[in-house]
C-alpha cells in the first residue's frame, strides 16, 4: 500500500495530466436513418470517428454513441442484428 501511494505522488508531482473524456461532442454527430435524405453513411461514421479522437473516447463509447444516433431503419437494423450486440462486437 506505501508503495502505491508513493507511486500514485510521483506520478502527481511530474505533472502527468489528467485525461478527461469530453462527451460533450456528441452533439456535433448527426442523426443517421438510413434513408436518401440523410447525411451518407460514410460522413455519419466521419462525424463519430473526428468528435471521438477530440473527445478522446475509447472505442466502446464511439459504438454506443453511434448506436444512439441511429433512428428510424438504422435503428431498426442494428435492433435485428444480433451479431452487432454480442460482447466481443467492436467499432
Amino acid at each position: 500500500m506505501k508503495m502505491e501511494l508513493q507511486r500514485l505522488r510521483e506520478s502527481m508531482s511530474h505533472g502527468m495530466p489528467t485525461l478527461h473524456k469530453d462527451l460533450s461532442l456528441v452533439t456535433l454527430i448527426p442523426k443517421w436513418s438510413g434513408s436518401d435524405s440523410a447525411v451518407t453513411l460514410e460522413e455519419f461514421l466521419s462525424s463519430v470517428e473526428s468528435a471521438a479522437r477530440i473527445g478522446r473516447w475509447q472505442d466502446a463509447d464511439k459504438r454506443e454513441i453511434a448506436v444512439l444516433k441511429l433512428t428510424d431503419s438504422a435503428k431498426l437494423f442494428y435492433l435485428g442484428c444480433s451479431e452487432l450486440h454480442e460482447e466481443g462486437a467492436n467499432w
